[in-house]
C-alpha cells in the first residue's frame, strides 16, 4: 500500500496538471484575449508532434487542448458538395454567363447558409469528418482560354475582370457579414497561373511575362483579397518561374506583403509530393525537405501526407519549430474566427435551421439562375422560339443523359 506522503504528492501532482489544464482551457476561451493572443498561448503548450498534426487537413483532436477533430476539406463550387442532399446552382461558367453580381451574391448566401445547417446537424452527432466542415476549397478563379482544359467549368471564363467582380460577391456570400466571425471560410484557388493542360500540371512550369501576370493571371486573386477578405488562398500544382506554387516565397510574399493577405495558405492535393516524386518537378530528394520547403514558403496546410516528416525535418535542422509556429498560430486564428471555440449562442449563423437545405426558396433561386445563364450562341432559320406543336425535341450527345456530367463535378444530389 501506498504510504500517506505518496498519495499526497499524487494528489498534489494531479491538482497541478488539472489546474494548468483550467488555466490552458479558460485562456481558449477567454473573450478579452484577441484569437492571435489566444492561439499563441494553445500552441505554445502543443508538443511538436501535435503543432505537426494541426497542419494537415486530417487534424486530429487534442483533448487536453480543448482542440476538437477538424477536417478541413469541404467544397460548394456551386453548392453544398459531396454532403448528401443540396441545392444545385448552375456549374461555375454558368453562373458567369448571368452577368450578374447581385445573383452571384444571393447563390452564395444560400450556399453558406446550407452549408453552416449541415455542418450544425453533423456536429450535434459528433461528426467531424471529410465534407463536414466550414472550410470550403472554392471559388475556381483561374482563367479559361483553352477549351481542352477539362476544368474550365469551374470558373468564371476568359476574363480577369469578370471573374474578379463575381469573385469577390461569391466570397462575400460565402464568409457572411459579422465584424467578429465568418460564416464559412472561402478559398481562391489555385494560385497561380494554373490552367491545364490537366496531363502536365504536376511539372509544368509557368513562365509568363509581367505584362500577363499583371493584367491576366493574378487581378482577380488581388481583387478578392482586398476587396473581399478571402481568407484562404490555395497554391497550384504547377510551377511559377522555376519553383513549385506551394514552394514559392515570391507568391506568398505577393499575397501578404503587397496586397494585404491575412490568411492562411492550403497546398493543393498532395501539391507537395510533387516536389520529390519522380517525373513531377523533382526540385527536392526527400519528403522532408519538400515539406520544409513549403512551410517555409508560407503554404500553413497540407493537404496530402508530407506534413507528418515535419519532425523529423526538424530533426535534421532543416527548418525550426518557430517557423512551424507560425502557421499553426494561423490555423488555430482560423478556426476561431470561425466560432468553433465561441460559447453557444455567441455565432449567429449557428441558428441558421437545416430547413433552408434543399428549400424551396432556394430550389426557386436554383431555377432562376439557371435561366438567367442560359446564353444563345445562334438563332440560324429561327429555329427559335420553338414551334409550339413540336411533339419531340432530340437532345443529342455522349453526355446527354449521363447524370455525373450533368450534374456539373464538385456537386450536391437535388
Amino acid at each position: 500500500m501506498m504510504n500517506k506522503k505518496t498519495m499526497l504528492s499524487i494528489f498534489l501532482l494531479v491538482a497541478i496538471v488539472s489546474c494548468q489544464t483550467q488555466r490552458q482551457l479558460a485562456f481558449h476561451k477567454d473573450s478579452t484575449k484577441s484569437f492571435e493572443e489566444r492561439a499563441q498561448f494553445i500552441v505554445s503548450q502543443m508538443t511538436l508532434a501535435e503543432k505537426v498534426s494541426q497542419m494537415t487537413y486530417e487534424s486530429p483532436a487534442i483533448g487536453r487542448l480543448g482542440i476538437p477533430e477538424m477536417n478541413w476539406w469541404n467544397e460548394c463550387l456551386h453548392g453544398v458538395a459531396r454532403a448528401g442532399t443540396a441545392t444545385v446552382f448552375p456549374q461555375g461558367i454558368g453562373m458567369s454567363a448571368m452577368w450578374d453580381r447581385k445573383q452571384m451574391f444571393k447563390i452564395s448566401t444560400a450556399i453558406s447558409d446550407e452549408a453552416r445547417a449541415k455542418h450544425q446537424e453533423f456536429t450535434s452527432r459528433n461528426k467531424r469528418g471529410i465534407y463536414q466542415g466550414l472550410t470550403f476549397w472554392t471559388p475556381n478563379i483561374n482563367i479559361f482560354r483553352d477549351p481542352r482544359w477539362g476544368r474550365g467549368m469551374e470558373t468564371y471564363g476568359e476574363d480577369p475582370y469578370l471573374t474578379g467582380e463575381l469573385a469577390v460577391q461569391f466570397v462575400k456570400g460565402l464568409q457572411g457579414d459579422d465584424p467578429k466571425y465568418y460564416k464559412l471560410i472561402a478559398t481562391a484557388k489555385h494560385f497561380v497561373v494554373h490552367s491545364g493542360p490537366e496531363s502536365e500540371r504536376h511539372s509544368f512550369n509557368a513562365e509568363p511575362n509581367d505584362f500577363d501576370m499583371i493584367n491576366t493571371y493574378s487581378p482577380q486573386f488581388e481583387k478578392v483579397v482586398k476587396e473581399a477578405k478571402v481568407y484562404s488562398v490555395m497554391c497550384a500544382y504547377n510551377s511559377y518561374k522555376g519553383l513549385p506554387c506551394c514552394g514559392n516565397k515570391a507568391l506568398s510574399d505577393l499575397l501578404r506583403n503587397d496586397w494585404g493577405f491575412k490568411g492562411y495558405i492550403v497546398s493543393d492535393c498532395w501539391a507537395v509530393k510533387d516536389f520529390y516524386d519522380k517525373g513531377a518537378h523533382e526540385v527536392v530528394a526527400t519528403r522532408e525537405e519538400a515539406s520544409a520547403m513549403a512551410v517555409k514558403a508560407g503554404t500553413d496546410l497540407n493537404c496530402g501526407d508530407s506534413y507528418p516528416s515535419l519532425v523529423k525535418a526538424i530533426q535534421q535542422k532543416l527548418i525550426t519549430e518557430a517557423e512551424l509556429n507560425i502557421s499553426v498560430e494561423r490555423l488555430i486564428v482560423a478556426r476561431m474566427k470561425l466560432g468553433l471555440f465561441a460559447p453557444k449562442g455567441d455565432v449567429k449563423f449557428e441558428k441558421i435551421p437545416f430547413s433552408v437545405v434543399d428549400s424551396e426558396v432556394h430550389r426557386l433561386l436554383a431555377l432562376e439562375s439557371a435561366r438567367k445563364s442560359l446564353v444563345l450562341l445562334k438563332n440560324e432559320n429561327n429555329i427559335l422560339p420553338l414551334n409550339k406543336n413540336l411533339k419531340k425535341i432530340a437532345v443529342i450527345g455522349p453526355n446527354a443523359n449521363e447524370l455525373d456530367v450533368l450534374l456539373g463535378n464538385y456537386n450536391g444530389f437535388p
